[in-house]
């Protein structure tokens, strides 16, 4: 759609974006190695659609553009004037509607990802303005279950009474996700072809979903009850049938909450490049069972295996981490941190009388 102001050609780019979004679906628009988009970053770029639509709404600003080979010297200043304007708006109004630096700087990603296809592959020349957007990031803090954490989901019988069955289910994915360091979209495909036994050993092999790498993990005794428990006699059907994320997200604070893990914490996440508490209400600390989420059981794997002693590389080869990864030396400050503190409780119990 095409309007008409006194001084230039303005392009409506919502339309364009409906447009970016189904020929991503389509495969029309693919990665640069030839491979499709992802159905995640599909739901991203309908999740940013949908979120610019409401600040379009909620702001009365307009989200178009113009093609800067038609606009001479003071029009080209007030386009670049607009898209100063638009960031500071958008990224303004996510701020002030609770969001962090790491959901506001993906949504620049995809803000910058479109108006390089329109140049790319709609030869719509809008300027490269959009180079100029910051995209910040920060570092999240590590939250884990430690090894007695795990162990009681693993083995305490009397606990499991206490939940549903819907939420048993929910407890074997999460420990079954803490014991492989699978992510949850790699969970979700899990069927009985990715399990194979060697000798007497028994190893999950997958192609990851986000890495597309290879992996072949061992394993565990408790693990491998777990698959035995839900298996399916269809080759095709998926292992656990998972239920959406968001419910299971929702469940697993219920469970953390059955087993006690109440604790106020204080955790941060940081705005503008600013490290704030985050907060539940009106309260400045919140609970650990609050803060549960799938993304908890690949942390966990990582730093149980660090923690329980597995040398470094061997851990990297079951993560998928480079060698040089600055993600993974997160994880090795974090187990050094727990054995450092249960050091120092038995140099506590060595002082006593």
């Amino acid at each position: 759609m095409f309007y008409f102001s006194k001084m230039k050609i303005k392009i409506d780019l919502i339309p364009l974006l409906e447009k970016f979004i189904k020929e991503s679906e389509q495969g029309i628009r693919r990665k640069v190695n030839g491979e499709r988009i992802s159905a995640g970053s599909i739901e991203n770029y309908r999740n940013f659609l949908k979120l610019i639509l409401k600040f379009c709404q909620d702001s009365s600003f307009k989200f178009h553009a113009s093609d800067i080979r038609k606009l001479n010297a003071r029009e080209f200043q007030s386009e670049k004037n607009y898209w100063k304007r638009f960031y500071n708006n958008f990224t303004n109004y996510l701020y002030k509607n609770g969001c962090h630096d790491n959901y506001v700087g993906s949504n620049i990603k995809y803000l910058r990802t479109f108006l390089n296809y329109l140049r790319k592959d709609k030869d719509l020349h809008l300027g490269e303005f959009y180079k100029d957007f910051f995209v910040r990031k920060e570092e999240i803090e590590i939250l884990v279950l430690n090894p007695e954490q795990l162990k009681f989901l693993i083995h305490n019988k009397e606990f499991e009474t206490m939940l549903s069955p819907s939420q048993r289910k929910i407890k074997d994915i999460f420990v079954f996700g803490c014991s492989t360091g699978l992510r949850f979209s790699d969970l979700e495909l899990l069927t009985t072809k990715n399990f194979e036994k060697i000798g007497n050993e028994n190893y999950i092999k997958i192609k990851t979903k986000k890495t597309k790498t290879f992996t072949h993990i061992k394993l565990s005794d408790f693990a491998f009850n777990i698959y035995l428990k839900y298996k399916s006699n269809s080759a095709k059907r998926s292992l656990f049938a998972i239920v959406s994320l968001h419910n299971f997200n929702k469940q697993l604070k219920i469970i953390g909450e059955k087993a006690g893990w109440t604790d106020s914490i204080s955790y941060r996440r940081e705005k503008l490049g600013m490290a704030i508490s985050v907060k539940k209400g009106k309260v400045a600390k919140t609970r650990f069972c609050d803060l549960m989420s799938s993304h908890m059981m690949r942390r966990t794997a990582i730093t149980t295996m660090l923690i329980l002693g597995m040398p470094e590389h061997m851990v990297r080869n079951v993560s998928g981490h480079t060698n040089n990864s600055g993600s993974f030396y997160r994880y090795v400050h974090y187990a050094q941190n727990y054995l450092d503190l249960e050091i120092s409780k038995v140099h506590d119990k060595l002082m006593e009388v």
